[in-house]
């Protein structure tokens, strides 16, 4: 039952970060995004099969499915962990922590992710913080 929840939990974390992430592109705190590097510079062979004018809902696509199974794999700490408020921001920063650090230079070869600016890496670390909240969140 959990793991079903904090799947549901999880798409819905993920758009959530999405409305901030137009917010602060709109603004410019955020350059390109890291589903759109990851898409744009990890996979470009794999996005030139969509087709143009498709590439932004696939690349949505994509990212809420990734922050479904992630909301899904949280449902695996122990219940004492995810009981705190605390864990599900902390969750959200770690998976971007590990998607800096590992995964986009080392797997998808996505390279800059160090060299945005303060105030873009807030942003987006915000975002991810965000969808923990969304994963902590508790039914009234």
């Amino acid at each position: 039952m959990a793991a079903e929840r904090l799947f549901v939990r999880g798409a819905v974390g993920a758009l959530a970060m999405t409305a901030v992430r137009r917010l602060t592109t709109r603004v410019g705190l955020v350059d390109r995004t890291p589903p759109e590097r990851v898409a744009h510079e990890g996979f470009p062979g794999l996005l030139a099969q969509v087709p143009p004018r498709y590439r932004g809902a696939a690349i949505l696509a994509a990212h809420v499915a990734f922050g479904a199974v992630a909301g899904a794999v949280f449902a695996t700490l122990p219940n004492g962990v995810r009981a705190r408020r605390w864990s599900g921001p902390a969750y959200g920063l770690a998976i971007w922590a590990v998607y800096e650090a590992g995964v986009a230079p080392l797997v998808l070869r996505v390279e800059r992710e160090r060299d945005r600016p303060v105030a873009e890496r807030v942003a987006i670390a915000a975002d991810h913080a965000l969808y923990g909240l969304v994963l902590t969140s508790r039914e009234t």
